[in-house]
């Protein structure tokens, strides 16, 4: 039997706790004696990704975290809510737009220097206060006995076009779509991307869930969807129950469908305990922290300099992204457009 995905991701943080027990305390930020102080971590990212990075790193320095999981734009206006008096110190998601909703309100202090070093600028904010600890890349599953890839879309805006209608499906009620709504609004302007999200509105199944989607394509029940690459990897690596048919599309050139959504990490300005959380944040975004993500079963892109993915993923060269501003994609207007054409 294969172990779970949740054991071996437990495997691969006691693993990393093995390693730095005997090393050198590599992350950037502060190297200061081990602190008294326990940080909250707003966790936005899988439960099992964030908590892996928090005992991992209380392990090497003693410094506690208290992990509290919520979704993006859950925790991200929870964040602004609160404000001053949030109990946060770090904030990570699974998507770059909250980290952009939060950014837009000045409330995350700048990333320290060196820990901003190891991430390439694409993967962080332009404001240089947060920056890139995984990523997801958009892409589409198709059941390969109904599309052969000749007949595949070659652009994610192919499917707004006629033949496509009724034939992929799309989980709207999302932060993983409606990151990668955002990204084609920033790719292809305003006019094409509401001509484009209305096309969508008009050819789509709704379902709720990358993986439903994935299984109703593996079933026959629609020839193909939006999701992110990461369901399907996971699921081949569980056996392949639900996906065994299909296979992905990446769309590369560039396209506004081979989006590459970051998951981000930033200190509130209002943290308690500040160099501590940009301790915290160094390990996440560092070596260390990347390498765990990438000996994991999470199966998401590490985007720390010169640690390579998961070995089971695409390389994360060879997906050739459009060019995005991450801390310029706006949530709430995309969540206003997909209610203007009723996916919300």
């Amino acid at each position: 039997m294969r172990t779970t995905r949740h054991t071996l991701l437990a495997l691969a943080v006691t693993t990393a706790i093995g390693l730095t027990a005997c090393g050198a305390d590599d992350t950037p930020a502060s190297s200061a004696a081990p602190s008294t102080a326990a940080l909250v971590l707003y966790n936005a990212q899988h439960e099992e990704v964030g908590q892996a990075w928090a005992d991992a790193f209380t392990a090497k320095t003693g410094i506690k975290v208290e992990v509290r999981n919520g979704s993006d734009f859950e925790l991200a206006n929870q964040i602004i809510a609160e404000g001053a008096a949030s109990p946060a110190d770090v904030f990570i998601t699974e998507n770059s737009p909250a980290m952009a909703l939060v950014s837009s309100k000045d409330l995350f202090a700048p990333v320290d220097a060196a820990t901003k070093a190891q991430v390439p600028a694409e993967y962080s904010s332009s404001k240089g206060d947060w920056v890139g600890v995984a990523a997801r890349s958009t892409v589409f599953v198709y059941n390969s006995t109904q599309v052969t890839d000749a007949q595949l879309p070659q652009s994610i805006m192919d499917l707004a076009k006629p033949e496509w209608k009724g034939r992929f499906g799309i989980s709207p009620s999302g932060a993983d779509f409606q990151a990668i709504v955002s990204a084609v609004y920033a790719v292809q302007g305003d006019a094409a991307a509401a001509a484009w999200l209305q096309g969508v509105k008009d050819n789509a199944k709704i379902y709720r869930g990358n993986s439903t989607i994935m299984k109703a394509a593996n079933a026959g029940e629609v020839p193909g969807g939006v999701i992110y690459h990461y369901y399907w990897y996971g699921d081949q690596a569980d056996g392949g129950a639900g996906s065994s048919n299909t296979k992905l599309k990446f769309f590369g050139n560039k396209d506004a469908g081979a989006f590459l959504s970051v998951s981000g990490g930033g200190v509130l300005k209002s943290s308690k305990h500040p160099a501590e959380a940009q301790r915290f944040l160094a390990y996440m975004s560092g070596p260390e922290g990347q390498k765990l993500l990438a000996d994991s079963d999470a199966l998401e892109y590490s985007v720390g300099t010169g640690v390579a993915a998961n070995p089971k993923l695409k390389p994360l060269a060879e997906l050739d992204i459009p060019p995005v501003d991450l801390n310029t994609l706006n949530g709430p207007k995309v969540i206003e457009e997909m209610q203007r054409v009723g996916l919300l």
